[in-house]
């Protein structure tokens, strides 16, 4: 096993235009798929955007470029244009990397491809290993990108991640090749990639953590109030918001429903670095909740989704019923093909095939329906016959 200490680590930090320019020809001139990574300040910072990009390709140095200072990534996107992106996890950086111009024309994700390929350990440090016979060091994962200047140590990191892409993404291939799961990965990558981005919600305040244990519409409304005023107060000092008040305090307040500023200063457990400072702008967003006749609805579903499952036996019994058997049924298959079950079929489209099938459940009309879903044709091929003979069955 080689630690990642004994291994030489070669980057070059870019922080200016011109510089981007220079690296840019660099990386064009190398040769063979291109590693890249993105670093973030997810909850330090109020967006998501990327505070370090990282790219290597052999026969190039690898680059660390600064968002911060360079205004314009357009010669870095030239460069790469029409080369295949290696980036494990890609749907976590895809869109940080898309705000800056940044979009891979082709994909492979390390990450997505181990777990078609059965690895009980996914994460970058777990199949680097195990592929590679390298001990990476995890230790600034989780660290505030977004402070200048970035110590060397965590450069390091940044670089090392990067640079052992393309070795990764070949010994992967080859697993890949080996359980004929090529094609599978092939569709999978291009739907990480061309995945359109989530609709917003109309109320996102409905997902704070512990908001189901609110009994009330008034209890509702204060928590509604909370978030907005969190977030707005996020948004202008461009932290993130459970760096002012956790989800947990807003809970805590919404429960308690206060008398007054005195009161909720008095809870023990409405916690935060702005807790009191801010004392006077959470008690207002209480009284705007006290006083609201918009109460917000105790049953409330996103538009466009389903019951939740966990209600359906005592509810809607035929579905649960044919939820049961189908995932019984690929459960068996998944294990067989050395897939998890999420890959070979997400829960979420299992459910809605479930929940209302096809008038007449024929393999053909299973498949039109999860096509319409959003299944990728592999897993269309593998799970439509399934679906339709179990469904056959309980009818």
């Amino acid at each position: 096993m080689v630690e990642q200490e004994d291994l030489e680590s070669d980057w070059s930090l870019v922080t200016d235009d011109a510089t981007l320019t220079h690296a840019a020809a660099d990386l064009a001139a190398g040769h063979g798929p291109v590693g890249v990574d993105a670093e973030r300040a997810s909850g330090f910072r109020y967006g998501s955007e990327a505070y370090l990009v990282q790219v290597y390709r052999r026969g190039a140095r690898t680059y660390l470029f600064d968002p911060t200072t360079i205004s314009d990534f357009a010669p870095l996107a030239s460069a790469l244009a029409g080369e295949e992106w290696i980036l494990h996890s890609a749907s976590q950086d895809l869109p940080c990397l898309e705000q800056l111009g940044l979009l891979p024309e082709t994909l492979f994700d390390t990450e997505l491809a181990a777990r078609l390929l059965g690895f009980e350990r996914v994460g970058l440090g777990a199949i680097v290993e195990q592929l590679l016979g390298i001990r990476l060091h995890k230790a600034h994962s989780a660290a505030d990108w977004s402070q200048r200047p970035l110590p060397e140590a965590w450069l390091d990191y940044a670089a090392f991640d990067v640079a052992l892409l393309p070795d990764l993404r070949d010994a992967i291939a080859g697993e890949l090749d080996s359980q004929q799961k090529t094609e599978f990965a092939r569709q999978e990558f291009d739907a990480v990639r061309t995945k359109p981005a989530k609709a917003v919600s109309d109320q996102p305040w409905r997902r704070l953590s512990g908001v189901a244990r609110l009994k009330t519409a008034r209890e509702l409304a204060i928590a509604r109030e909370l978030w907005l005023s969190r977030d707005a107060l996020a948004r202008e000092r461009d932290l993130g918001p459970g760096r002012l008040i956790p989800d947990a305090s807003i809970v805590v307040a919404a429960a308690a429903q206060p008398r007054s500023a005195g009161h909720l200063a008095s809870l023990r457990d409405f916690k935060g670095r702005a807790s009191r400072s801010e004392l006077d702008r959470w008690w207002a967003a209480i009284l705007r909740a006290k006083t609201s006749d918009e109460l917000p609805e105790l049953r409330y579903r996103e538009p466009g989704t389903i019951p939740h499952h966990r209600s359906w036996a005592q509810r809607h019994p035929e579905a649960a019923a044919r939820l049961s058997a189908a995932r019984e049924l690929l459960t068996t298959e998944a294990e067989r093909l050395n897939i998890p079950l999420e890959n070979l079929l997400t829960p979420e489209l299992l459910r809605r095939v479930a929940w209302d099938p096809p008038s007449e459940p024929t393999s053909e009309a299973i498949a039109s329906q999860l096509h319409e879903l959003g299944a990728r044709d592999w897993q269309i091929a593998i799970t439509a016959p399934l679906i339709s003979r179990i469904f056959v069955e309980l009818l």
